[in-house]
């Protein structure tokens, strides 16, 4: 039988893992034990594509295990880390498997940022793999058929699974080998060889013919359906590999058609029908003796061919001395049934069996993405009610400012400085006064022109890239078929764009702080002095009668006294609020694992109503009651000034306090600004910086793919021919000139797998020297019996001498007719009489003269004649026909 075909494996470039996958990690999840294991993880992942893909594999079933280990890992780290060009890139570079190059140029070969298209070439591997361990089994005992089966299948299953979706992988035209009507075909070759291993199980398990002839039908038709989209696919038949397989291809449906007419005929011998037994059994030698004749080289069908003959010549002599059954015609026969027992495995990972998750614990991209979106809707929910409440404090503080509150009530004297303005002294001048503030307005543009300078830089890179991508464009035009750079960087320069309308909107707030400072400079410069100087900037006023015992003041102080537990209440509840906590991680794997899909809103927006609910009416009624008790105090307060007694100095006296009660709020608040604009600056730096980061990454992926691009462009560019090709002239084709191929009908198997590819725009040879003339008429032929195309003559057989002949010059393609073989560099030839022939140096195809009877006398005054392309002259007693 003939062997089985195996498929080559792709081969890739060494790619590091490491360094990508341990930034992505380290600057999404924070220092901790998780980020440890996954970064312990990423090394284990590099460890494993090492294995799989940058040494030799043996031919053996755990060489396969790694593979398709890696496949899995593959496929389980796809979901959780953004594989794509303009986030987390990656470029995989792989060899077309089936393209070897030259000597000039090296093989295809495509890079690609895209995990999917590591996935197909891995999965490629994987079926390549399982191919050549297949062919490796010993087919006389069950568990290497079982194995041969088993991998045949999986090989078949992994190249229609590549088929499906390798479009859908790529973003780009794949190489041809991944192709999806290369990576078809082989899936039915796999498929045809795992019936045949069914058969050869059948045949030694001794199962009934019926069954039998099914099977080897059944493999006879995979095989045709194999052999004929090897034949008609546009771009299939140029590759080397699939030149060998062609002819193996037609000779296994030959010997599977064969082995099933054979075990028909004895379906039918049982029958009693000798008939048909024996037109099956001629049919089944006429197969066999066609593959022996074409596809000797490497099929031998010797022993196949002899059970037919036997059978053949039993069947004929007892039909023609018994039965004497009328053998009816090929056409007239009933069709063999089919019986399919295989079928392409189908790919679902995983697909290795001691396959483990290295990043078990880490949770996919989608529901990342939803977390991202579910703390985005937390944080606007917090900032909204804490935002809330310090809004209710600030309007609470300058409403009491405004009345003078609680200095009003503390003035009574009138001469010295209320206790509340001492405290807000004190307070200021704790915080650094002036100077720290002054700082953190001066440390305010450095940190701001250093986040433009990291943002503009990121922007810059960008911007270089792509203008050099769009004069590559230009230049080569179509043939560069990558993704434009103005595309790809889209999402990218969006993301810039925000970060300089924050940065644009930092700058508008920044430019109102400072102008609240300087409206409240000099009453904080006054806050700041000692209690003397303080004292003695504050004017001085001598009521007319005391309120110390007065109810209104009781009121006041004691709505005051709300007024203060209201903002203690409201500075807890912007502490619970910040410390709430839930884990939405699960919720969203559960519904990812349940429906397939994350509705994140609709889970978001639940989740935080049922946690932050009840502290929106907490929040509520805190503003509801301040917002009365803010109308009783003003209300209580114009009794209080009315009972006060009027005068100049006790009105400036009033104001004074009331500014330095509204610079030390505004004191707070500006400090407060200043240092959250300072926590931004440096917060957005860091994250400018993974922003820089992202763009030179992206940028240097880019630039490694335009090198691998420009080279494969270079490399294509060689192999272009430098001239058009063209049609040689009838008249320079030699009589040998292969006529055209009919352009109808399927085109017969080549005879040899190793025959060479004709190359159009190869200079035909330089036409044969002309025959020495022959002064004697009838010693040769007319001219035009001379010069007749040697073609046109019934070659006779050569005898074993002419192969001794010295090496002859280039010539011609010759006709080739069968059963004689041809090998590379052995043109064939035409048997020929071993007569008189002045040109026996090895052109076996050329005309020859004449040859004269030896009855006939020759001419003794002819001149000598010279023989310029032979050692010796023939020898004119050697018979014209060869000998028996």
């Amino acid at each position: 039988m003939a062997t089985f075909i195996s498929v080559p494996l792709k081969k890739s470039s060494d790619v590091d893992l490491v360094k990508p996958l341990s930034k992505f990690i380290t600057a999404t999840y924070a220092a901790g034990e998780d980020q440890a294991e996954y970064l312990r993880a990423v090394e284990e992942l590099n460890k494993l594509r090492k294995n799989a893909l940058n040494r030799p594999l043996d031919k053996h079933e755990s060489s396969l295990e790694i593979l398709m280990r890696y496949y899995d890992q593959l496929s389980a780290i796809e979901p959780k880390f953004p594989f794509s060009e303009n986030q987390l890139c990656l470029t995989f570079t792989w060899k077309d498997a089936f393209d070897k190059g030259s000597l000039f140029v090296g093989s295809v070969k495509l890079a690609l940022a895209s995990l999917g298209y590591e996935k197909t070439c891995v999965l490629f591997n994987v079926a390549a793999l399982a191919s050549q361990i297949a062919s490796e089994q010993n087919l006389e005992n069950d568990e290497g058929l079982k194995a041969a089966a088993k991998l045949y299948q999986l090989a078949s299953g992994a190249f229609s699974h590549i088929k499906d979706t390798v479009l859908s992988a790529l973003n780009r035209e794949p190489t041809m080998d991944i192709a999806p009507d290369t990576v078809g075909t082989l899936s039915q070759i796999m498929l045809a060889q795992a019936q045949e291993v069914f058969f050869i199980k059948a045949t030694s398990d001794k199962m009934k013919d019926a069954i039998i002839a099914k099977l080897a039908n059944q493999a006879a038709d995979f095989y045709s359906d194999a052999f004929k989209q090897c034949q008609y696919k546009e771009n299939l038949p140029k590759y080397f590999y699939f030149q060998e397989v062609l002819p193996v291809l037609a000779a296994k449906h030959c010997i599977m058609q064969a082995n099933a007419e054979y075990h028909q005929s004895i379906l039918a011998k049982q029958q009693k029908k000798f008939g048909e037994e024996i037109a099956r059994l001629q049919h089944a030698s006429e197969l066999v003796k066609t593959v022996a004749t074409r596809y000797d080289e490497y099929v031998n069908v010797k022993d196949l061919s002899n059970k037919i003959a036997r059978a053949l010549t039993a069947g004929k002599k007892d039909n023609d001395f018994i039965y004497h059954d009328r053998v009816p015609e090929q056409k007239d026969l009933e069709q063999i049934g089919k019986a399919a027992l295989v079928k392409p495995t189908a790919i679902q990972v995983p697909i290795s069996q001691k396959f483990s998750d290295l990043f078990e614990k880490m949770v996919p991209m989608i529901v990342q993405q939803s977390l991202s979106a579910y703390n985005q809707r937390k944080a606007d929910n917090v900032n909204q009610l804490i935002g809330t409440m310090r809004e209710a404090t600030n309007l609470c503080n300058g409403v009491l400012a405004s009345l003078n509150l609680p200095a009003a009530l503390e003035d009574l004297s009138g001469d010295s400085v209320p206790q509340s303005i001492l405290e807000k002294s004190r307070t200021i001048i704790q915080q650094g006064g002036l100077q720290s503030i002054e700082q953190l307005i001066k440390d305010l543009p450095d940190l701001l022109q250093r986040n433009r300078e990291i943002l503009d830089e990121s922007l810059k890179m960008l911007d270089d890239e792509e203008s050099t991508d769009n004069e590559l464009r230009t230049k080569f035009s179509q043939r560069w078929n990558r993704t434009a750079s103005g595309e790809l960087y889209k999402p990218l320069r969006a993301e810039g764009t925000n970060y300089r309308n924050v940065l644009d909107k930092a700058v508008q707030a920044d430019q109102v702080v400072r102008e609240r400072y300087n409206a409240h400079c000099e009453m904080i410069a006054l806050l700041c002095k000692p209690e003397p100087e303080l004292s003695a900037a504050i004017p001085s006023a001598n009521p007319a009668m005391t309120l110390q015992g007065s109810e209104v003041v009781n009121v006041l102080r004691s709505q005051l006294a709300q007024l203060e537990q209201l903002k203690k209440e409201r500075e807890q509840l912007e502490s619970d609020i910040k410390s709430v906590q839930f884990d939405m991680a699960s919720k969203f794997l559960t519904a990812l694992a349940q429906d397939g899909a994350i509705d994140e809103e609709a889970l978001s927006v639940s989740e935080l109503n049922n946690m932050y609910g009840s502290y929106r009416q907490t929040v509520q009624q805190n503003l509801r009651a301040q917002e009365e008790l803010l109308s009783n105090v003003q209300t209580s307060h114009q009794e209080f000034s009315a009972l006060k007694q009027s005068n100049m100095e006790a009105n400036e006296r009033e104001e004074v306090l009331k500014k330095l009660a509204a610079a030390h709020d505004s004191y707070m608040e500006i400090t407060g600004n200043l240092r959250e604009g300072t926590k931004f600056y440096n917060d957005l730096t860091e994250i400018l910086l993974r922003f820089q980061n992202k763009c030179s990454d992206i940028v240097f992926a880019r630039k490694t793919e335009r090198d691998e691009l420009l080279k494969e462009l270079q490399q294509s560019i060689a192999r272009e021919p430098s001239a058009p090709s063209f049609t040689v002239p009838s008249y320079q084709a030699g009589p040998g000139a292969t006529p055209p191929a009919s352009a109808g009908g399927p085109t017969p198997a080549p005879r040899t797998m190793f025959q060479p590819q004709q190359q159009p725009s190869k200079p035909s040879p330089p036409a044969r020297p002309p025959p020495p003339n022959f002064s004697s008429p009838p010693a040769c032929a007319p001219p035009s019996a001379a010069m007749a195309p040697a073609q046109a003559a019934p070659a006779p057989v050569l005898p074993a001498a002419a192969a001794s002949a010295p090496a002859m010059a280039p010539q011609a393609p010759q006709a080739q007719g069968p059963p004689y073989p041809t090998y590379q560099g052995y043109p064939g030839y035409y048997h020929m009489p071993m007569a008189y022939n002045p040109y026996s140096y090895g052109q076996y195809n050329m005309p020859y003269m004449a040859y004269q009877p030896p009855a006939q006398p020759g001419y003794p005054g002819a001149a000598q004649q010279q023989y310029p392309y032979s050692q010796q002259p023939p020898q004119p007693q050697q018979p014209y026909y060869p000998q028996q």
